[in-house]
């Protein structure tokens, strides 16, 4: 179980490392330019949710963006104190930027 963080744009490097390494029992929090992969109908959430992993973005970047109303069904909104909830959560974290 580990908490993977992604501040990079879907078509970045880290991106398909982080597709790499998501597991049905991870969960994956995109901030930054991370909150594009979880466009709707994207093919950057497409692969994300094939990994199984649970999907979340911070709303305050999403708000930000202006994106809110574009994300994908499978996407929980998270603000900075569920954030933290879910460090306590995850045992393991790992930052893709």
């Amino acid at each position: 179980m580990i908490l993977h963080t992604l501040n990079r744009a879907p078509d970045s490097a880290a991106f398909r490392d982080c597709l790499r390494f998501l597991t049905a029992d991870d969960a994956l929090l995109l901030l930054g330019d991370g909150i594009y992969a979880a466009l709707k109908d994207s093919s950057s959430s497409e692969e994300l949710a094939v990994t199984g992993a649970s999907l979340y973005v911070l709303e305050a970047d999403a708000s930000a963006a202006g994106i809110v109303n574009l994300l994908g069904n499978d996407v929980t909104l998270v603000d900075f104190a569920k954030f933290v909830e879910l460090t306590e959560h995850f045992p393991r974290q790992q930052a893709w930027h």
